[in-house]
């Protein structure tokens, strides 16, 4: 199905959480172990009511969904993520028993329900969670200077697929933050993780398989591409040559639009913004055809032998057959292959013949 950026969540498979440590990897985490309906829940032979969106357990299941060993670390991360304002959480000191609620849970979303089934948690590893697209603009509001996992998380949730204002997306599903945000630089991403922009290279160098970049020309800055994100289709990384005829196809459409105070990078950001819509259509032309790349010799109409003679001026004859004069001229002469039967009057130049010919004029 289609992700446009008017919906306010994307596809995280839950077999695919985001690496390292981080305090979107442990809301990713607690997220996808939360129960996906009202009901009740069975853990170590206790029966608690659970709603959705909600988890209820001890310090030791807890430990095990943040992959957390130490049980004061665990518990500070659960503060952590409660003064940002992500869950809401409760220990129960004599019985020992935890409760959290996601508090940013999409609760109507495109996907079929689970039905017939007695399970109110979903089981690791299988089906998807329904991502916030905005669940990372809280660090970047708060300054908080983003963790490994954060950063992914960030790039996943800004995913868009075939959306009608960016071109690229139609291809690959591309990473896009806001409307005019298509196309991204180390420096913008780094401001907004409170990273050097060798630590936003080295990241992209690290998660190469998961978010390639292909560099733009100039100054425009770089496409980042998803290729892990569920798009229920196949696809495959478009060629710079492919990229560059699309790029090229925006440009002639804005050519004549003049906007003011704006670099490059902004301008590009906005004509691909306004005219993707009249670019998608011609993506199915900007694939190559196999006949093209099978044959990839030119063929000429009618083949061209240029030639150069030196005629003597006095006597009309080439310089081997002079008899007595050396001094000669440079001619330049196109010989063209009869095409057919002679159909015109000959002219008789010293030895060469020019008239013409079926299908072709030799002169």
């Amino acid at each position: 199905m289609k992700c446009l950026m008017k919906y306010q969540w994307v596809k995280l498979p839950r077999d695919q959480m985001p690496p390292s440590k981080g305090i979107m990897g442990a809301w990713a985490r607690l997220a996808a172990r939360a129960a996906f309906r009202n009901g009740q829940a069975h853990y170590c032979g206790y029966v608690n009511q659970v709603t959705i969106g909600s988890w209820a357990g001890g310090i030791v299941g807890l430990k095990s969904i943040l992959g957390i060993k130490n049980r004061k670390k665990a518990l500070e991360m659960m503060n952590k993520l409660t003064q940002l304002g992500y869950i809401d959480y409760e220990l129960n000191p004599k019985t020992k028993k935890l409760t959290y609620q996601i508090k940013d849970w999409v609760v109507q979303c495109s996907g079929e329900p689970c039905m017939g089934t007695e399970a109110v948690y979903a089981t690791p590893g299988y089906g998807f969670l329904c991502l916030p697209r905005n669940i990372t603009q809280r660090l970047a509001e708060a300054h908080y200077r983003f963790d490994e996992s954060d950063a992914w998380l960030d790039l996943w949730c800004h995913t868009v697929w075939q959306e009608t204002s960016n071109a690229f997306s139609h291809m690959v599903p591309t990473v896009q933050f806001g409307k005019y945000g298509a196309i991204l630089t180390l420096e913008t991403l780094g401001h907004r993780w409170g990273w050097e922009k060798t630590k936003v290279w080295r990241f992209f160098k690290k998660h190469a398989d998961a978010f390639p970049l292909q560099k733009l020309p100039g100054s425009f800055g770089c496409l980042i591409f998803n290729t892990s994100y569920p798009a229920g289709t196949s696809f495959s990384l478009p060629e710079p040559a492919q990229v560059q005829r699309i790029l090229e196809e925006i440009r002639i459409c804005g050519r004549n639009t003049h906007i003011k105070s704006c670099n490059d990078h902004e301008r590009m950001n906005q004509w691909i913004a306004w005219y993707s819509r009249r670019v998608i259509p011609k993506l199915s032309q900007a694939q190559p055809s196999p006949a093209a790349e099978e044959c990839r010799v030119a063929v000429s109409g009618r083949l061209i032998t240029r030639a150069y003679f030196s005629l003597c001026r006095h006597c009309n004859s080439f310089k081997e057959d002079c008899q007595g004069i050396e001094e000669t001229s440079p001619a330049e002469f196109e010989l063209l292959p009869r095409a057919g039967p002679k159909t015109g009057p000959s002219v008789d130049t010293g030895g060469i013949e020019y008239g013409t010919y079926e299908g072709t004029s030799l002169w």
